[in-house]
This record gives C-alpha cells, sequence and structure tokens, in this order.
C-alpha cells in the first residue's frame, strides 16, 4: 500500500486494568505497544504519532466513553486497547469495543491474534475485537506485554 507524503498514522492507546488505574501496579503493556509503534515507525520510515493514551477500569462504561470521545472528537486512525480481553467477569473491553462499533472487522482480529500467538501462545485464549467507528479502527490487544510486542 502506498503510503502518501508526509501522512502520519494518529494512534491512541488505551490500558483497561482495575489494579493499574487504582495505581496498585504499573501499567507495562501500555508502553511496550508504543515502544513497537515507534520501532515499527523507524523501520518503516512511516510517521506514527501517539495523539493520546489513557488507563481506565474494566467497566464497560469508562471504556466506551473513552472510545467514543477519541473516535468521535480527536478522530485517531487507530485506537489500540489493551488489557480485559481474557475470560473473567471483569474482562470486557470486547463488549465495550462491540457497544462503539459502527462495523466489525472479524477477519482482521483472528489474523492478528494469530500472529501474536507466535511470540505468545496465550494470545489464542484473547476474545479480541477489531471494529471501527466514524474513520478510526478500534483493536484489542491482550493485557501480557509481550503480547504487544
Amino acid at each position: 500500500v502506498a503510503v502518501p507524503a508526509g501522512f502520519e498514522m494518529r494512534v491512541a492507546v488505551l490500558t483497561v486494568s482495575d489494579r493499574a488505574s487504582a495505581k496498585e501496579y504499573e501499567d507495562l503493556s501500555g508502553p511496550a505497544i508504543e515502544a513497537s509503534l515507534e520501532k515499527f515507525s523507524k523501520s518503516s520510515a512511516r510517521s506514527i504519532k501517539v495523539i493520546d493514551r489513557k488507563v481506565v477500569p474494566d467497566d464497560v462504561t469508562a471504556i466506551s466513553a473513552v472510545l467514543k470521545e477519541w473516535a468521535d472528537g480527536k478522530k485517531p486512525g487507530l485506537i489500540l486497547t489493551t488489557g480485559g480481553t481474557g475470560f473473567t467477569k471483569r474482562d470486557v473491553t470486547p463488549e465495550a469495543t462491540r457497544q462503539v462499533a459502527e462495523r466489525l472487522a472479524l477477519g482482521l482480529a483472528a489474523a492478528v491474534t494469530i500472529e501474536s500467538a507466535r511470540s505468545e501462545p496465550f494470545a489464542l485464549l484473547s476474545r479480541a475485537v477489531a471494529a471501527i467507528r466514524k474513520n478510526t479502527l478500534i483493536f484489542n490487544l491482550p493485557g501480557r506485554p509481550k503480547a504487544v510486542e
């Protein structure tokens, strides 16, 4: 895919974690995503700018509010969420993403999950969703730093 000269991909990173939002431990997966984006940007000569980052608890209302705020207001081309995609009752990121989605991108979610599993086998236990709201792609990633690198 040809990228126009001067194009800058605007990305927002949302960490979903009760404990990280309560400052019980440091968020490691959000910074791991940002480091991976920076590495990709340098190696591919594509400009990627992280325009916002937040940490919220595992709560459908909190997650969906940020996704709507960003997709409708700040308008990044891509929102990457990390955390809340597992099997526990508190893992509600996919539900929040579906709630704000205008369309789903099921094949993309499956492809990225399979690729993540090459370095982190637990990625196959993710219920990640890829969705579109307005002109923003929203993608759920697991909450383990190794799975998002």
